[in-house]
């Protein structure tokens, strides 16, 4: 995610970092990722975690995904990763998250029940 989920960028591309090294980055970071990553920030916000966290149980959660591997470069990033295990995953939770990121994974653990939702996939 590039630090993405850190939410470091959520005011802009602070001076010295990565992106501002890395071509690749800086197109990545545009406002509607940002403003995505803004909601998903309220929504960690709220579950009381970091939005590394809640990626990381969403993708615990999500059928298609047999194994999570984290990576940190700091100890406390490793602290962080593991609120993870503490995020009760309902399909509420699952349904706000998919709303804020303006998409929904083919194979998401709510199945399509009208014409309309499977078209929308």
């Amino acid at each position: 995610a590039g630090g993405l989920l850190t939410g470091k960028y959520n005011d802009g591309i602070p001076e010295g970092s990565r992106a501002t090294q890395q071509e690749w980055m800086k197109e990545s970071l545009s406002d509607a990722s940002l403003n995505t990553a803004r909601k998903v920030q309220t929504i960690a916000d709220d579950l009381g975690v970091g939005m590394s966290a809640l990626a990381l149980a969403w993708a615990m959660n999500h059928q298609n995904v047999d194994s999570v591997i984290t990576g940190a470069t700091k100890p406390e990033h490793v602290l962080s990763n593991l609120k993870a295990l503490d995020i009760e995953w309902t399909p509420e939770l699952e349904t706000r998250l998919e709303n804020a990121l303006g998409n929904r994974p083919y194979n998401s653990s709510r199945s399509a029940v009208d014409p309309d939702e499977v078209s929308a996939i």
